[in-house]
């Protein structure tokens, strides 16, 4: 007979959370959503950094960094309204394949719809279609650190974001326990302290906007 645990056994209807993140939500409005009912026209879906996580699968330095890189894009974009999902077109200075570019991508992916080949196509007449507005290897940054810009379709500006990541401060000593945790030998203790060090080094990056830097492209 099979005992069902009884993290099967619960029904949850909430995410259990485990770390509360102070970060604003990105509102970005969605014609396709609004055109089908989904939304209000003219009101926005809100993205919350743990909607983020939610795709990500984890929290960290990388995720946070990208949340944050698509956040202040888009307010330097549209400083007076909503950023609309298609018309909003991505650049990653990276290649798809760099472990650091996927990873953030796929989240600026996640809040902008821009894809490429493989996203949505539109509704009749390509009406809020979101394919080839995602590119990599898109332009030479100046820094080897993470660099995205982000394109207005409708007027043509641009601005890039660059993230900062040999700026972040260092983990605590706790981060360490990383591995011991991975074994599955940790004490309570040693993940408690690894859970703080590591998302205090993540709160900073969601908190610090010295380590980005915008320019109008």
């Amino acid at each position: 007979m099979t005992t069902n645990s009884p993290a099967t056994d619960a029904t949850h209807t909430s995410t259990d959370w485990q770390v509360d993140y102070d970060a604003d939500p990105i509102e970005i409005r969605d014609p396709v959503a609004e055109a089908l009912g989904v939304l209000t026209p003219g009101d926005p879906f809100v993205v919350t950094y743990t909607d983020a996580v939610k795709e990500a699968g984890h929290s960290c330095p990388t995720a946070s960094g990208a949340y944050r890189i698509v956040q202040l894009g888009l307010d330097a974009l549209y400083p007076d309204d909503y950023p609309i999902r298609s018309e909003i077109e991505v650049q990653a200075a990276g290649s798809r394949e760099d472990a650091t570019y996927g990873v953030m991508s796929r989240i600026i992916s996640y809040v902008t719809g821009a894809t490429q080949d493989d996203g949505f196509s539109g509704l009749t007449g390509g009406y809020g279609g979101r394919q080839g507005l995602l590119h990599f290897d898109g332009f030479e940054a100046a820094t080897p650190e993470p660099t995205f810009q982000f394109r207005r379709t409708d007027t043509d500006e641009t601005v890039e974001v660059t993230y900062h990541v040999s700026d972040v401060p260092d983990g605590g000593p706790a981060v360490g326990n990383l591995q011991t945790i991975l074994a599955g030998s940790a004490s309570d203790e040693q993940r408690k302290a690894f859970a703080e060090d590591w998302h205090r080094r993540v709160q900073a990056v969601l908190s610090d906007d010295s380590l980005f830097t915008v320019e109008t492209v």
